[in-house]
């Protein structure tokens, strides 16, 4: 029998989106795997419920043990990095040794042309092309990102964060959403401009002058809040939506269950999106921008939620339209999430997958598997997303 590979994790911090994939690999590979933190927890993370050192097993902190974690990134056969200091690496990278990036995308903002030549050199430095160097694409816009740049080419791999997944009867879960002709719908996120929830507003508005009847609450805090409880009552919506505040992730997660739609409404900005994960595990019905570097992994148009053009008003209005007129529907692309992130969008499935990743490389191999995480991220150019995801 061959024995278990030695894998470590490198990253700033280990976050609550990255601790069920971790303690998934622990499962897996025992006292093989490590994390190494980089940075200690800041007292704001830590009164958000991050603070999860001295109970972790598999967890290494770089200023109090540096000598075995720098022996564990020159000699495990696999180290996934997240973002680090390039110092940290550079011996690992000089051996050739298998190395994994893990990365959002870099080109949130685009191109930005006075930019490019430095990072053009700055990257390669980085990621030499002779070196055993591959991309976990943390967004469905990472691979064309970085192929702009001539980087990793047939090495990008699809990847992301992988909340905890909770496992439902799907009867018991429908059972807490609507019945009736009310319609319930979720908007969860920080109030930024990026985010958009100004559309939401703007929907619940023509929602209402069309006569649907349905309910709006909105999860959250941040700069807009106080410009959107105004256009609120400005908008005469004060009696169909409902401002929570922000509250911890479990809570979120219960008024997840509750809802019927949820709306996801950021734009390129959005790196991976995490909620989509969670709004799908919990059965809803999503509609949600092309923009959001989750949306090209986990959803497929029609099938397990809609898509619309990033900024096109109508379309969004039309999809939750169509949802709302159609409860069957509903529900079946609702049952279709769940059932997307509980067969295969999980952190227990990425763990084996990333194992079997690593040995196929080792091996001289191709990925094995033909969709979800670890299967192949095709470089897709930003402009072209739209028409790809819808089929068109």
């Amino acid at each position: 029998m061959s024995r278990l590979p030695v894998l470590t994790f490198i990253s700033n911090s280990l976050t609550p989106h990255q601790q069920p994939f971790c303690q998934a690999m622990y499962r897996m590979l025992g006292e093989n795997f490590h994390f190494i933190q980089t940075v200690p927890m800041s007292e704001e993370r830590k009164k958000m419920g991050w603070h999860i050192e001295g109970k972790t097993p598999y967890l290494r902190l770089w200023q109090k043990d540096t000598i075995q974690c720098k022996n564990l990134l020159l000699n495990s056969d696999c180290v996934v990095s997240g973002s680090v200091s390039e110092v940290l690496l550079k011996e690992r990278i000089r051996a050739g040794k298998l190395l994994f990036r893990y990365s959002e995308r870099p080109l949130k903002k685009g191109v930005e042309p006075l930019k490019y030549l430095p990072r053009l050199l700055k990257w390669h430095y980085k990621n030499p092309s002779n070196k055993p160097i591959y991309m976990l694409c943390a967004s469905g816009y990472t691979a064309g990102d970085y192929a702009k740049f001539g980087l990793f080419k047939n090495r990008t791999f699809k990847w992301g964060y992988f909340p905890a997944t909770k496992t439902y009867n799907l009867n018991d879960l429908f059972a807490q959403k609507s019945t009736g002709r009310q319609v319930n719908i979720l908007w969860a996120g920080r109030f930024f401009n990026w985010k958009h929830p100004q559309l939401a507003l703007k929907t619940a508005f023509q929602l209402r002058q069309a006569g649907y009847h349905f309910s709006l609450k909105l999860i959250g805090s941040g700069p807009l809040e106080n410009l959107l409880k105004e256009q609120t009552k400005h908008l005469g919506l004060a009696d169909i939506v409902r401002f929570l505040g922000t509250m911890p992730p479990e809570q979120v997660r219960s008024h997840m269950e509750q809802a019927d739609i949820y709306w996801f409404t950021s734009d390129f900005h959005e790196g991976w999106g995490a909620v989509l994960n969670e709004s799908m595990n919990s059965g809803c019905a999503i509609v949600a921008s092309h923009a959001i570097g989750a949306v090209p992994f986990l959803l497929q148009h029609n099938e397990n939620g809609l898509i619309y053009e990033n900024a096109n008003a109508s379309e969004f209005y039309q999809q939750t339209v169509y949802l709302i007129e159609h409860p069957q529907e509903r529900k079946c692309l609702g049952a279709n999430a769940y059932r997307t992130i509980t067969e295969q969008w999980n952190a227990e499935v990425a763990a084996k997958r990333l194992i079997a990743l690593f040995g196929a490389i080792s091996q001289g191999k191709a990925s094995p598997f033909n969709e979800g995480p670890c299967s192949v991220a095709i470089p897709m150019l930003q402009k072209d997303m739209y028409e790809y995801l819808r089929g068109n």
